[in-house]
């Protein structure tokens, strides 16, 4: 029996509307960087989506060059960014950011989100201290919705973490590479029009939500950043051939799809979560998006990984270890469902 995979969130392909959208205009010739008409639809749909009219959207090839690329933009040469000492560009971009030359300002996070009262008490902190001039201003603060954790942020926190922001001058960008399990998860209530609102920068995520690859960013008041199509060049992650992350976009935000992308991937992480459970074991906190972390021993983590691919999280202790699985638009409830019998089975054994 091949294994059952759960290890990430962008094993596949894309949507098979964009698979077909891609194969009917494969030999179309259209303007490149994103100067075609599909890309110019798709502009249009985002803007409609967000209620912001005036919105400057671009299309980036992937989520590092799309956050290395919008925070070296929004900071001066002597600012850092606030991020959750779990956030992605504090773990897993391999230093990116430090590597444009902006330092990760890490704060502590309560299962994956910043809080706004510790926001401004780091910035009241910067802000007395005789010798910040010999330190790193924080210039702006970087969230994830959803969090590395799989949790969400709620409009009044977002409003919340705003209003610090507006206090000490700070930019507010949002990380959307999973946004599309947000917008489908019944516990969320930011909407696309809220993160218009309330961002200054944010980008919707395509690679781990249906499409081949590419993210899309909005920038609500297009007067912040006049020169980004230059800025997007310089960092490497402008695309020649702009129209097939134009036409996935286009795709994606035609008839709501983009809304509701996100929901087998929730249906089937709801079942793992209650089949884990069901068979006796912990769940490490509680995630109500795609992705589901587990407790197990290590033992137990040995044994599962003969039949299902998963990831590993972080050590819980020495004889036990949290473990992601993570569902994706594509996941097949049937697939799921094959993993519940897995652990029934192992759970018949040990009574």
């Amino acid at each position: 029996m091949n294994k059952l995979s759960f290890a990430s969130d962008y094993q596949e392909g894309a949507h098979s509307a964009i698979i077909e959208r891609l194969c009917e205009t494969n030999l179309q010739k259209s303007a490149g960087y994103g100067l075609d008409e599909n890309t110019a639809d798709a502009r249009e749909k985002i803007r409609a989506a967000c209620s912001c009219p005036d919105a400057a959207v671009h299309f980036l090839v992937g989520g590092t060059q799309t956050n290395a690329t919008v925070i070296d933009a929004l900071l001066r040469s002597y600012q850092g960014v606030i991020a959750a000492e779990s956030g992605h560009i504090s773990v897993h971009e391999a230093g990116a950011i430090e590597y444009g030359g902006h330092k990760v300002l890490s704060l502590p996070h309560k299962l994956g989100k910043l809080d706004a009262a510790e926001i401004r008490e780091y910035c009241e902190t910067y802000w007395h201290d005789g010798n910040r001039e010999h330190m790193v201003m924080p210039g702006m603060v970087y969230l994830s919705q959803p969090t590395e954790y799989g949790t969400l942020y709620s409009l009044a926190e977002l409003t919340a973490i705003r209003a610090v922001c507006d206090d000490y001058h700070m930019a507010l960008y949002v990380d959307g590479a999973r946004l599309a399990y947000a917008l489908a998860c019944e516990e969320n209530d930011v909407t696309l029009p809220d993160l218009a609102r309330l961002c200054d920068v944010f980008y919707i995520g395509g690679t781990k939500c249906g499409a081949l690859f590419g993210e899309a960013v909005v920038i609500p008041d297009p007067t912040l950043l006049p020169h980004f199509f230059t800025i997007v060049k310089q960092h490497g992650a402008l695309l020649a051939k702009g129209r097939l992350l134009g036409l996935q976009f286009d795709t994606l935000f035609t008839d709501g799809l983009y809304m509701e992308i996100g929901k087998p991937a929730l249906r089937a992480a709801d079942t793992l979560r209650f089949a884990f459970q069901k068979a006796g074991y912990r769940l490490a906190f509680d995630s109500p998006t795609n992705q589901v972390f587990v407790v197990l021993t290590n033992d137990e983590m040995e044994r599962l990984s003969e039949s299902v691919e998963f990831s590993f999280w972080e050590k819980y202790d020495e004889a036990h270890t949290v473990v992601r699985l993570a569902a994706s638009w594509a996941t097949r409830l049937e697939d799921a469902e094959r993993l519940a019998g897995i652990l029934g089975e192992k759970e018949t054994m040990n009574q």
